[in-house]
Formats: structure tokens, sequence, C-alpha cells
């Protein structure tokens, strides 16, 4: 008789039932392939079926070659179908015993994610609005271990694809540098680092993210080299929280998103848990946003500055200083104006993940009085006092 506790190892990663989750989860584009060979694998275990799961474990390992976890899977099948009770996993005597937390992480993190993926009818709640230009745009929930890819479809983002990811040793919040912390907030890809440039622990590149934003600036954040990037030829894929701050993929699944990357357009939204919306929800959120924007667009037109200053936050800041330096530099500039017109394109809005109220905002500005006309990409934030928008930063993007 085959003494195997690694079923209850399984039970215990996939609890409830995998089968029950399998069933109730509405149809999604097929893409998450490794989690779910790695189901059921688990699920074939849970059933005492352990010819079956050594077929299925061969069978990933054939698709993932590198992915140490499979391996390790496998120890503690044959060990157990050899006759030896196997206690917990990764009790086979060849296991890397100095690897089998991380290991036993990634599994966890990994199932835990495939069972509770999120309704294929709610949207992130940061894509309020992507710009045309903004072909794609990445989630990435710290929680789960997931980044989630998608798509504009004509200002509606749609689900693509996710995937599984590392993050920083302590987690998220980062503060400073060298705290081991991925940051949380609205980013996007600055450069590309071609696998030429790098060291083989980066893997096939590494894309940099604009980490400090203003934002953080304004916070006192600091710090710098947040990238997305691979895994050392060696590793398919490296346990949850192993980073230095970064956000770390599998060479396979990074090749895989490097098409959709547009340097200096693709946001990153980082967030600890990602908030969910429905579509009706979505667009109401969107919409007060938008309405806000353009009340300030014509207030500004209409040459009352006091209307206009009622947009602005009394803590905003910019490069020519605070509230009241730029309410005085305004009321200044208006004095001299016979007619103003604004116009706005190429708008973007993301809103700020966190306890905080706050999006980012992109447009580029069309600007023309009778003594000035000039064009410009400006970046606002704009924040939610006492249920009013209202910006609380401004400068150039």
């Amino acid at each position: 008789m085959r003494n195997f506790c690694l079923a209850a190892v399984g039970a215990l990663l996939v609890t409830p039932p995998l089968s029950s989750a399998i069933a109730v989860e509405p149809a999604r584009p097929a893409e998450i392939t490794l989690e779910a060979m790695l189901a059921k694998v688990f699920q074939s275990i849970q059933r005492n079926q352990f010819d079956t799961a050594l077929a299925q474990t061969d069978t990933l390992l054939r698709t993932y070659p590198n992915f140490r976890l499979g391996y390790l899977i496998k120890g503690d099948l044959l060990t157990a179908m050899s006759g030896t009770q196997v206690r917990s996993f990764g009790s086979a005597s060849n296991a890397p015993s100095e690897r089998v937390a991380d290991l036993r992480a990634e599994a966890l993190t990994r199932l835990q994610a495939y069972r509770e993926k999120p309704p294929t009818n709610r949207i992130p709640r940061y894509l309020l609005q992507m710009d045309a230009e903004q072909k794609y745009a990445l989630v990435v929930d710290a929680h789960r271990s997931r980044l989630y890819l998608y798509q504009n479809d004509n200002g509606r983002p749609r689900f693509i694809a996710d995937y599984y990811m590392t993050q920083g040793k302590l987690g998220v919040n980062k503060i400073k540098e060298g705290d081991k912390r991925t940051p949380i907030g609205v980013y996007h890809v600055t450069s590309k680092l071609p696998r030429e440039r790098l060291g083989d622990f980066y893997g096939v590149g590494a894309y940099p993210i604009s980490y400090p934003n203003e934002w953080d600036r304004m916070h006192g954040r600091d710090g710098h080299g947040i990238w997305l990037h691979g895994t050392p030829s060696d590793t398919f894929s490296r346990p949850p929280k192993a980073s230095d701050g970064c956000v770390v993929l599998a060479n396979a699944d990074l090749e895989r998103i490097a098409s959709t990357l547009q340097i200096g357009v693709t946001p990153v939204i980082i967030s600890n848990d990602v908030e969910w919306l429905s579509l009706d929800d979505w667009q109401i959120e969107r919409t007060a946003l938008k309405n806000a924007m353009e009340q300030w667009r014509k207030d500004w037109e209409s040459r009352d500055t006091d209307r206009y200053l009622s947009h602005y936050s009394r803590r905003f800041s910019s490069s020519d200083g605070n509230f009241n330096a730029y309410a005085a530099r305004k009321r200044q500039v208006n004095a001299g104006k016979e007619w103003i017109k604004v116009g706005l394109s190429e708008v973007s809005m993301f809103r700020n993940p966190g306890p905080d109220e706050v999006v980012v905002v992109n447009f580029m500005q069309k600007y023309d009085s009778n003594n000035l006309k000039n064009e410009m990409k400006k970046r606002q934030y704009w924040v939610r006092e006492k249920g009013v928008w209202r910006i609380i930063y401004e400068g150039a993007a």
C-alpha cells in the first residue's frame, strides 16, 4: 500500500477542492498553461491517482524543463510509489531542502491565483482611460503575484492574459533605496535593455519603469532601478518574494509581452491587491473625472480666475511653487488676456492604487490666446477632496 501524505499537502494547497473551483470558473482565454497543468497534477494526487499524477508531471516537465517545482513534485511521487511514506511536501531524499519552502510558496501562489481568477465581467479600477496610442496596459497584483495584460479595445480595457510574477523580498510599498520592496503606483515603461547589455541574471531582457514618479517624490519616496525583467537561463521562475524590488517574469512570459511594450507609452500599474469594477461602475468613475476635467478647461477659457483656481487643491504643488504662488502667477497672467482657447487631446487617466483617491492624467494641451500660443504634453494628479475632484500636481509630462 502506498503511503503518500503529499495528497494532504495538495489538498491544503487547493482548498476548497479544486474540482469545485474549476466547475464554477467562467470561461477565459486559455493562457495560464502551466497553472492549469499544475492544478491537474494536484487534483490527481487528491484522488490518489498517482500514476496519472506522475504522467501529468512528466508532461509538465517536457513543456517547462526548467520548472524546479515540477521536479520536486516528481521526486515526492517517485518516493511514494516506491513504498516510502512521504510525510511532507518536498520530503524526497534528493529534495533541495534550502529551497523547499520557496517552492511550496510558489505552488501555493500559482494554484490560488488559478483558482481565484478575477471575474471576466470586471475591469481593474485603475484603467479609467487609455490614450489611443496606448495599445496595452500592465496591471500587477502583488498579493496574488500576478501580472495582468490588457488591450485597449476602443477605450475599454480588454483582458488578454495573466502571468506569475515575483516581487520584492519584503513585499510592496517601496519607500527608500535598498529596502527590498516593490513600489505601488502608476508608472510607464521608459526603455528597453537587451540581453546583450545585461548579465544572465536578468534573463532575456529588462524594461525599466518610471519609479519614482511625481507622486512618489511628493511623499519622500526615493530609489531607482525598478525593472520588469526575466530570470537566469537555468531558472524557470523565482519564488513569489525574491527580487530587490523589481517585477520578475519567467523568460518565456517576458518574451510574450515584449511585443506589447511601447517605450515611454505603456502604463505599468502596481497594486498590492487589485480592485475590480463592473463596467457600469467603471463608466461612472470615468465620466465623473472627465466631467471635472472639462469644467476645468471651460473655466480656464472663461478667464474667471477664481472659478479656475477652484479646481486646484490648497495642497497643490508644481515646478512654480505651492498653491499661493501658482494662484498669484495665474492672476497676473490672466490680467493680460483678452481671450483664451484650450484644447485637450490624447487623454489618459489611471487611478493610483491605494487608499488615497488619486488619478494620474496625461494629455496634449493646445493653448491659444491673444498674446501666446503653445502646445505641450501635460501631466496632472487629481485628488478627491470631500467628494470633489481637484488638481494637486501639474507639470510637463
